[in-house]
């Protein structure tokens, strides 16, 4: 077994696929499978179930998947802190952001970082709140930029972003003429809600409790996994629903939809740097997050 290995391995379990795989790290499908065939041989059991139509890892794999996410990136902490005694910042950064960060403003940050310290590369991984944080928890990321608050203990969090959320409909809808609705308005509207673990539910429960009320008070008609999606499920005409500005910027510049208040709500919020309360910062992930302090995204 060898690191090459387990990155190779990693890759598979990741992207599903073997020939994914080895087009990501420019090796041939038969190259790829030879090495994970060698850690079948190393660990006497089998990894990657290759009976259904993706790669997926068999519960061993799983075991082996987690310890090496953690082993790589210990590889690459190390690199890096080479490379700082050395007086360089240069090695690889695996982050995470949940949806309204990972895809409205995380790239603009990291863009302007890697044109300061072009040494470094960095991976971003997308997903909700929930699966930002649990990897954090499991050591497969070093950071993660999230649209809701943590109540885990290992869990440590500062603000960073300030983020406003608006109630959104059709430019064609009933109340596109308005500026602010009433609570018992909106609890009759056909509502659309992110899934479980989305920072941006998170805030909206967090909004409903202040006036008394539940997400289960609403008229919820549909669950959607993403902002994408339900920008396009309001857009659709399914419902109606409460998302972050950033995510329907161009829209409500071009008028397609129309954003809205609702009385006695705040519907402001915050990003958080959230990161592992017992883990130390590499040289990299330390000299992003000051970058991160230092912006704020304001000269951006």
């Amino acid at each position: 077994m060898d690191l090459w290995q387990l990155s190779i391995f990693c890759k598979v379990v990741e992207l599903k696929s073997f020939s994914k795989a080895g087009k990501f790290i420019h090796l041939s499908q038969p190259t790829v499978s030879s090495h994970i065939k060698d850690l079948e041989n190393y660990f006497g059991c089998r990894l990657i179930d290759r009976l259904s139509k993706e790669a997926v890892p068999t519960k061993a794999g799983e075991l082996l998947y987690d310890y090496a996410v953690r082993i790589i990136a210990l590889r690459d902490k190390a690199e890096a802190a080479i490379a700082e005694f050395q007086g360089v910042i240069k090695g690889r950064l695996v982050m995470g952001g949940s949806t309204i960060p990972g895809v409205y403003f995380l790239p603009e940050i990291i863009g302007a970082f890697l044109k300061a310290y072009p040494k470094v590369t960095i991976s971003l991984a997308i997903g909700d709140t929930q699966e930002i944080v649990e990897s954090i928890l499991k050591g497969c990321i070093e950071l993660g930029i999230v649209g809701a608050k943590s109540n885990h203990k290992q869990i440590i969090q500062e603000n960073f972003l300030a983020d406003e959320l608006c109630l959104v409909v059709p430019r064609d809808h009933k109340w596109a003429g308005l500026e602010k609705i009433s609570m018992d308005m909106l609890l009759k509207e056909p509502f659309i809600i992110r899934e479980h673990g989305s920072g941006t539910l998170k805030s909206i429960k967090k909004c409903l409790k202040s006036v008394n009320c539940t997400i289960d008070d609403l008229n919820v008609i549909a669950e959607l996994g993403s902002t994408g999606a339900v920008v396009q499920g309001i857009k659709g005409k399914i419902g109606i629903s409460i998302v972050s500005k950033m995510a329907v910027k161009e829209e409500l510049t071009f008028g397609t939809l129309k954003a809205l208040s609702i009385s006695g709500i705040d519907l402001k919020r915050n990003f958080y740097i959230t990161t592992h309360r017992h883990r130390d910062f590499s040289p990299i992930a330390k000299t992003f997050t000051d970058f991160l302090r230092s912006t704020g995204r304001g000269g951006l």
